[in-house]
């Protein structure tokens, strides 16, 4: 990281005060954005290529040298450091209780609590190279396995309604996960040779996964791999994963100074590696040697993920105007099983419970302004910067859109104007309903946190389990749940 002038730093840093206390969107040239080369002075710890070199036991307390990672918020770092909001606030008071995603290469200083069995330190892969975001936009997935002689190439599956390649399979993954498409090829490199070896192996558990009931097959597994990826990696965003453990009994916790896509890898092997082939996987010489082989190196990038100061766009709910429907869902998973707790669930009024047919005026309606540029069974994603891609800016993505009067890929919408209508299409559902989720620059962004989901001023509020939470607004609270009563219906403005 290259050095600055220290009264440049202090100039920065005053000038990202200004900023963050107006509450103003960062422009691109704001201290908000720096990057790592720009970062003054930083004295964050190095990074060793040892994989497991303990850290000392801190006093309690003790401050600590942390530079800010893209994604970063208060709530998480006080979960990774054992210590508290609070706590981080009175040692950096440039930084407001209200902030939202720190700037990146933000120097800081964390009150840390010591806590045995710290992992590894050593940062696998950045985030831009874990999630399906603006650094996968020009990548072709089918080109690049077409040039390798590798049994991946000439691979064929029957998958979601149809028969695909290998390399559709892994970009139909990736998609619906929102999980890079090289980082899907490295895995399936690292594991079982898929681009290099010509012979496909004899198991049908490609990736090491034995669960002969749902996970058999390279598909199967590619989905259970992202699934698994992304409760690391979005399970470390949030501050719930703080700990896990290894098949042998062993109880790891990941090193504080960690960032979400090396956590999001190592909560992946160390669901099918035992210690050894573990911490070779993720190690210098293990996924990231491959993935270097393959696409270079990733940390040659320098793509900001989540910038600081990240706010949402004002969105609407779900609904027409005026109209009166059901919060059936609170936080829960945005595509998958178990995190990212990012979608929220609505329905309207009916007579009949299960899957029914909505009345003609009960339609989902779109959030904001906004191109659709995904529409598929069950499916509408609303891209709402127009550049007709889902993996840059804002996008809302809708699931259980049914087929009849659904949006198409191509209709430019205004707030308020149809999306489709509430059916149990595209996945397994008890009943019609609507569930949204927000992406920003592919990244599925947490329904509760410094950065709620905000809808017409309702907030989002995560329960005691998935599927329970409130939305409050101006002191009223409403209640999710999926039995219609008048605590969990809400009526959106006219």
């Amino acid at each position: 990281m290259k050095k600055v002038n220290r009264l440049v730093l202090k100039a920065l840093l005053g000038a990202l005060a200004l900023a963050l206390l107006s509450g103003c969107t960062p422009s691109g040239n704001s201290p908000q954005n720096l990057t790592a080369s720009q970062a003054a002075g930083s004295t964050a710890p190095q990074i060793t290529a040892t994989p497991f070199l303990a850290r000392p036991e801190y006093k309690p307390g003790e401050l600590v040298d942390y530079a800010a990672q893209t994604g970063d918020t208060l709530p998480a770092l006080a979960a990774h450091f054992n210590t508290t909001v609070d706590e981080i606030l009175a040692a950096n008071p440039i930084i407001p209780a209200n902030a939202t995603t720190l700037p990146p290469d933000l120097p800081m200083k964390i009150p840390i609590y010591y806590l045995p069995l710290w992992g590894s330190q050593f940062h696998i892969l950045p985030d831009h190279a874990f999630v399906n975001g603006p650094t996968a936009v020009e990548f072709d997935t089918q080109t690049f396995v077409d040039a390798y002689p590798g049994w991946l190439k000439d691979y064929r599956a029957y998958v979601g309604g149809r028969h695909r390649s290998g390399a559709e399979i892994v970009d139909y993954v990736a998609l619906n996960f929102s999980v890079n498409p090289r980082l899907l090829l490295a895995l399936l490199e690292y594991q079982s040779g898929a681009l290099t070896q010509p012979e496909q192996p004899d198991s049908p558990y490609t990736l090491g996964y034995e669960e002969p009931r749902r996970h058999k097959g390279t598909y199967l597994q590619l989905v259970w791999a992202a699934n698994t990826l992304n409760n690391g990696y979005y399970g470390w965003r949030s501050g719930n994963l703080t700990q896990f453990d290894h098949p042998d009994g062993r109880m790891e916790r990941p090193d504080p100074w960690q960032n979400a896509a090396s956590v999001g890898i190592q909560y992946y092997f160390s669901r099918i590696l035992h210690k050894s082939a573990y911490e070779r996987a993720i190690g210098p010489e293990g996924l990231l040697a491959t993935y270097r082989d393959l696409f270079g190196d990733p940390w040659a990038d320098e793509t900001v993920l989540i910038p600081g100061s990240l706010q949402q766009p004002d969105l609407r709910l779900p609904f027409p105007p005026g109209r009166t429907w059901t919060y059936t869902g609170g936080p829960h998973t945005g595509w998958g099983e178990g995190e990212p707790l990012a979608g929220l669930d609505f329905a309207p009024p009916s007579n009949y419970s299960g899957c029914f047919i909505a009345e003609p005026q009960q339609y989902a309606t779109a959030m904001a302004d906004g191109l659709v540029v995904r529409s598929e069974t069950g499916i509408v994603v609303l891209d709402l910067d127009g550049d007709g891609n889902e993996r840059t800016g804002w996008v809302i993505f809708y699931l259980h859109v049914g087929t009849d009067g659904r949006a198409q890929q191509g209709d430019v919408l205004h707030a308020g104007d149809p999306i489709g209508y509430p059916s149990c299409e595209g996945g397994r559902t008890t009943g019609s309903h609507v569930h949204i989720v927000r992406k920003y620059n592919g990244e599925w962004i947490i329904a509760d946190g410094p950065l709620p989901f905000n809808m017409e001023g309702w907030i989002a509020h995560n329960g005691s389990r998935p599927y329970k939470g409130t939305l409050t607004r101006n002191g009223i609270t409403v209640t999710a749940s999926d039995v219609s009563d008048i605590y969990s219906q809400l009526t959106s403005k006219k």
